[in-house]
């Protein structure tokens, strides 16, 4: 394995970390939001103005972290990018991989792992 051709050599892994990183931007942040929202519910019916204020407190703290992890895959990206260009061109199948794990250029990538 050349470093050269590293992302094109390993594209079935990065693709198996762009599904994984999908699925775990979208349902943490769910889970994160309706957590927050069961808590502030259960604060409403209690009728508890300081479970209420932090109930609010703790809805706005899971909804920024929600919204941190569904941009890890970007910054991830971005992090590619940045060492694809001191590094070599073959970085962006990695990137293209993470971000879009079903997109032309991970897909072509894939294809000629398996031929």
């Amino acid at each position: 394995m050349t470093p050269e051709a590293f992302c094109a050599e390993t594209a079935n892994i990065w693709r198996l970390v762009g599904y994984f990183l999908t699925i775990f931007k979208i349902v943490i942040p769910l889970i994160l939001v309706i957590l927050g929202v069961i808590d502030l519910g259960k604060a409403v019916v209690s009728s508890d103005d300081k479970a209420i204020s932090k109930s609010v407190k703790s809805l706005a703290m899971r909804v920024i972290a929600a919204v941190c992890i569904f941009f890890v895959p970007t910054i991830i990206s971005f992090i590619i990018g940045v060492v694809d260009t001191s590094a070599n061109d073959n970085a962006d199948i990695c990137a293209k991989c993470i971000s879009s794990p079903s997109g032309d250029v991970c897909s072509a990538a894939y294809d000629a792992l398996t031929d």
